[in-house]
């Protein structure tokens, strides 16, 4: 199958863009690459025959359908997206104009497109779990839960998934919408919870916790999570949308607390001291959202997909990763983000 992958570049989108060309399925990567972009994501595949990359911007509607005209693609994979709710508080617009003006000039473009190529093109918008808001003790968020988004960044992805149902209602176009949970592992930009208290705790750094620590989310291996996407996109059901989740409800506390236990294992201190020494409790951020649980029964179910990884094994195979590849994140480190916490403003 010939995808295209917008925002391919970066955390999610490079692990799902080696997987495809791993499988000998040519790619071509439409990214602007912004902040948490990284080309060198893809750097075992740059000169893979398979593999093509553009670098444009999805709000740019010429670029959008010179890159799908050019490369015919079966299908439509769209990552690109401003995703980081911290970030989203001190810069709401962009997030506006990317989720949405964005999205909204992609699906103009692959409509044109997919009236031509009719039964043999499909568009997959990736989305989250943060677009249903916040649940409390008991529950789980499934593919009939109501909107609810607390933040600019839930909020600008909640307009997207509209703007693809509304364009699979009114206009018949082949889409299809996964709402995910949390997703860690390798290539994840480090001012995220995982990989910036990994990358803290080798620098000797506080570790930021917000509040006490007590907000649980679903945590899902990066991995796990494109084989869900791959499945949903050749199985999936037109105009349907399917949860991912990966079974795994954990407060952040706790994340923390196992990331220290494990680097106490495999790096330990220079000192003896434990990492959870570093913890360092900080003001909680505005319209933190309590709890997330995905019901993903669904796409188990209907399409047969569960995840392979425990977030036991998960974490750890994250955790190595990162102490395998600090030349990777260092770089990252000497950049635009200096990892302190956002959204504080």
């Amino acid at each position: 199958m010939k995808i295209l992958v917008t925002g391919g570049c970066g955390f999610i989108g490079s692990n799902y863009v080696l997987k495809q060309v791993k499988r000998n399925n040519p790619v071509l990567n439409l990214d602007k690459l912004t902040y948490a972009g990284n080309m060198e994501n893809l750097s075992n595949i740059i000169d893979d025959p398979n593999y093509s990359f553009v670098q444009g911007d999805i709000c740019d509607a010429d670029c959008v359908t010179g890159a799908i005209d050019q490369f015919q693609p079966e299908a439509i994979v769209h990552f690109a997206a401003e995703s980081h709710v911290d970030r989203s508080i001190d810069e709401p617009m962009s997030f506006a104009n990317t989720n949405i003006i964005g999205t909204t000039t992609l699906l103009q473009a692959a409509l044109k497109y997919g009236e031509i190529k009719k039964n043999d093109f499909r568009f997959l918008h990736v989305s989250t779990d943060e677009v249903f808001g916040s649940l409390g003790e008991n529950g789980f968020f499934t593919e009939s839960t109501p909107y609810d988004p607390s933040s600019p960044y839930s909020a600008s992805k909640a307009g997207s998934d509209h703007l693809v149902r509304a364009w699979q209602r009114t206009y018949g176009f082949p889409g299809l919408i996964t709402n995910c949970s949390n997703n860690y592992g390798p290539y994840q930009f480090p001012e995220k919870l995982i990989p910036l208290m990994i990358a803290n705790c080798l620098d000797g750094k506080p570790l930021p916790v917000y509040g006490k620590g007590e907000n649980i989310r679903d945590w899902l291996y990066v991995k796990d999570h494109c084989d869900a996407i791959d499945t949903v996109l050749r199985q999936g059901q037109i105009g349907e949308t399917y949860n991912i989740g990966g079974n795994t409800e954990i407060r952040n506390i706790d994340i923390v607390k196992s990331i220290c236990l494990i680097l106490d294992e495999l790096r330990p201190r220079s000192n003896g001291d434990p990492y959870q020494n570093l913890i360092t409790y900080v003001k909680d951020r505005p319209g933190h959202d309590y709890r997330y649980a995905i019901d993903a029964s669904k796409i188990k179910n209907d399409l047969g997909w569960k995840p392979k990884e425990t977030f036991e094994t998960g974490i750890r195979k994250t955790i190595k990763w990162y102490l395998d590849n600090e030349v990777w994140w260092k770089r990252i480190q000497n950049g635009t983000y200096n990892q302190e916490r956002l959204g504080l403003k």
